[in-house]
């Protein structure tokens, strides 16, 4: 009789706590913290209401009190548990709701650990002791389905970019796009991957060879899309199979046809990247009343690069590069054989940065470079430029002889003012540079180059 009373007793039904999110640390796994199949013993809703074993109605009766205490906005809730025969646990927490339960259905968070959620369930006290009894393996189980979770998390990228980048908005990874060369007239066929990929390695090591102080960083492919129709869309490769992979790996053109029967190219330019062997420092030129000149020269490399061609040595006039250190940062440039590279003017990048498929080097004209220059001279407005450098040891040296000059520095250790010359009238340099001539190039409607330079260079 007292086996069958026991037996009847342990197929009640009783309210029991079910673990709906772990804690941070896993504490419900601890004595300490609820568990699946803790009994519930007692709930407390506020500082007014309390409701004690058995529930009326179970999980649905107690759902329906949660539902009425959100309402009301009595959020805050006690929860006492039994564990085995005389164990108690309580947990504070607060009732929000359970969304993916469904509506109007609600859960407990704890005000510990934010993280840790319990629900409520209805099962048997016999259940309840199992559950309670399984806890090792249990816990083997949820290691084995524990998951890590992603997701997005806001980032303030304009706060970001204007404090911890040395020029705010602008990135410091220089790079040269190159297009596959055409191999015809009429641009239907493309020289392979590995003629573009040799024709970045010839750029990078004339750069550096002419002295452009530059060091190599990396090289990837780029894939651009394109249309194409005719006798392109003939001569590219068609990956129909598996098998038609292979002949991809050196092409530089290849096609597809979308569902509205389009042919598409796929065109594998290469991406080079570099980075100056020093660093990229600014220099700040700040203007005087009387100032007739900069007193520098620009010049630019077959490859695209504008630099310093020639500074004016002359303390008595003061001229701009003298008072803003950039004859020192020329005369160390020439000690090193390097070029003094302009990588920026007014925080714009005048690097070159693309090859088109006939191979001319888009870059920076530098007429409109000097005219630009000139036209901060006669209005007064300081000019900043960024330069490469070839030794970080040499930004304090430089910084200490500009600061010797009495000069307030700029941006960098280094000083501010330079001077520039004025382009002259039909495109000829006055002075001793009779023989310079301009000529249109292949990279661009708007872009020149100089020819036959002398001591003098092409002074604006």
């Amino acid at each position: 009789m007292t086996m069958e009373r026991t037996q009847s007793l342990g197929r009640i039904q009783v309210l029991t706590i079910e673990c709906l999110k772990g804690s941070s640390k896993a504490d419900e796994w601890n004595g300490d913290m609820l568990q699946t199949g803790d009994i519930v013993e007692e709930l407390k809703i506020g500082n007014f209401l309390s409701v004690r074993s058995p529930f009326k109605n179970g999980k649905n009766g107690v759902q329906k009190l949660l539902h009425e205490s959100f309402k009301k906005k009595q959020t805050s809730i006690q929860v006492r548990v039994r564990r085995g025969k005389d164990e108690l646990v309580e947990l504070q927490a607060c009732i929000v709701p359970n969304e993916s339960a469904g509506k109007n259905k609600y859960m407990l968070r704890s005000i510990s650990d934010p993280n840790y959620a319990v629900g409520f369930i209805d099962r048997t006290e016999n259940e309840c002791f199992q559950l309670q009894g399984s806890r090792s393996s249990r816990v083997v189980c949820a290691l084995s389905n524990a998951r890590l979770q992603d997701g997005y998390v806001a980032y303030p990228w304009e706060k970001k970019m204007q404090e911890f980048l040395p020029v705010p908005n602008s990135s410091c990874f220089p790079s040269l796009l190159l297009l596959p060369k055409a191999s015809d007239r009429v641009a239907s066929r493309y020289n392979d991957l590995e003629d573009t990929l040799a024709r970045a390695n010839a750029w990078l090591h004339a750069s550096q060879a002419s002295g452009v102080p530059i060091v190599f960083m990396n090289v990837q492919t780029e894939s651009l899309l394109t249309k194409i129709s005719g006798e392109t869309a003939s001569s590219t490769v068609n990956a129909g199979s598996l098998s038609d992979l292979s002949n991809l790996a050196n092409a530089s053109l290849y096609g597809f046809e979308d569902y509205h029967g389009v042919d598409i190219g796929v065109v594998r330019a290469v991406r080079l990247w570099y980075t100056p062997m020093g660093e990229e420092i600014a220099v700040e030129i700040t203007l005087r009343e009387g100032d007739t000149k900069l007193g520098f020269a620009i010049s630019r490399t077959e490859e695209g690069f504008i630099y310093i061609s020639s500074v004016i040595d002359d303390d008595e006039n003061g001229v701009a590069a003298m008072r803003s250190g950039l004859i020192d940062l020329y005369r160390e440039a020439a000690k090193a054989s390097k070029l003094l590279v302009v990588s920026r003017v007014s925080n714009e990048k005048v690097l070159p940065w693309m090859v088109s498929s006939t191979g001319a080097v888009r870059c920076f004209d530098t007429v409109s470079l000097s005219q630009k220059l000139s036209l901060h001279r006669h209005a007064l407005q300081p000019i900043l430029i960024h330069v490469f450098m070839w030794d970080r040891g040499l930004v304090s040296q430089v910084g200490s002889l500009a600061r010797s000059r009495s000069v307030t520095p700029s941006l960098m250790p280094l000083p501010s003012e330079i001077q520039l010359p004025q382009p002259p009238i039909e495109n000829r340099v006055p002075g001793d540079a009779p023989g310079l001539t301009l000529e249109r190039d292949t990279a661009g409607e708007m872009s020149f180059r100089f020819h036959d330079f002398s001591l003098s260079n092409n002074w604006v």
